[in-house]
């Protein structure tokens, strides 16, 4: 199918290896030597390995295949399984994966641009977000309207946000701004 596999003799080993920027998945067997699949489900969720997982056994009952899904698991098949479910499955997790990584990317390059505001384009960005008009947002910052036009302007240029609502969807992505009362004193920076 033209799938890059790799195999390891035990989690540990999977875990040396460094985590490669590229669409991946882990396919789990539920007993392994010396270890559960389903613990190593849960460490792996803890310590922040993201990657997505599909399960396999030969062993697997309702309670099992439960605890997996509910763990983020794609897909829990019991053996013997058809080759096109697993084929299915691993299309499925690496698409996901694909989708994780674009975000990710995404993500990196709007806070770097995010990173190249001013403090007071980032604060009338925020307010934007919040829902502040230009002249409430001008009000609040002490600020005549035209300046902040102009302040939203250039942040929505370094944004390279197109409309208001692109400009807004973009800075709640980041997650920045939650409370628009906390916006710093005007006086300390124009």
């Amino acid at each position: 199918m033209g799938f890059h596999v790799e195999t390891f003799p035990a989690t540990a080993q999977f875990c040396e290896r460094v985590q490669a920027d590229i669409p991946s998945c882990l396919i789990l067997d539920v007993r392994l030597k010396g270890e559960s699949g389903l613990e190593f489900q849960a460490w792996a969720a803890e310590n922040e390995i993201v990657m997505p997982i599909i399960f396999m056994s030969g062993y697997g009952d309702i309670e099992m295949s439960v605890r997996a899904m509910k763990g983020g698991a794609i897909n829990f098949l019991t053996k013997p399984f058809r080759e096109q479910d697993m084929i299915e499955s691993v299309t499925e997790a690496l698409q996901r994966d694909a989708a994780r990584l674009m975000r990710l990317s995404q993500s990196s390059t709007l806070r770097e641009r995010f990173s190249t505001l001013t403090p007071r384009e980032r604060d009338i960005a925020v307010l934007v977000a919040a829902g502040y008009m230009n002249k409430a947002a001008a009000s609040k910052l002490a600020l005549s309207e035209m300046t902040v036009k102009i302040y939203r302007a250039r942040a929505m240029k370094k944004l390279a946000a197109r409309t208001t609502a692109d400009l807004v969807r973009k800075i709640r992505t980041l997650q920045i701004g939650g409370d628009a009362g906390s916006i710093a004193d005007p006086r300390t920076h124009d």
